[in-house]
């Protein structure tokens, strides 16, 4: 009985041994992590600021985007008008931005 018991914690080890960073990532549903140096996201700064304008009240302001984390959605309130904005992401295959959708939440 002792014998199978450790042949079952031997493979559990083993499969454990070969995972990779991104494995681990989709395996608990986290965001993968910004690690400088790595070819993980090379040529990529890891945030982008872009103008838009608010959709409710017009004014322009300027966003943060993480371009490390794996949401294609954000929302954020207007530092003007305080309503929620939702920011829509459009990356491109190497992760770089291509575009940013702006909408009012109504």
């Amino acid at each position: 009985m002792s014998r199978r018991k450790a042949t079952e914690l031997e493979t559990l080890k083993g499969r454990i041994a070969r995972l990779d960073p991104d494995s681990v990532d989709r395996l608990y549903g986290l965001e993968p992590v910004y690690e400088p140096g790595t070819d993980r996201f090379a040529g990529l700064a890891p945030e982008e600021f872009a103008a838009v304008r608010c959709p409710w009240c017009g004014e322009r302001l300027e966003t943060r985007i993480d371009m490390t984390a794996g949401d294609a959605a954000f929302i954020e309130d207007c530092e003007v008008c305080c309503r929620p904005i939702e920011f829509s992401i459009e990356r491109g295959d190497g992760g770089a931005l291509l575009a940013l959708g702006v909408r009012r939440l109504d």
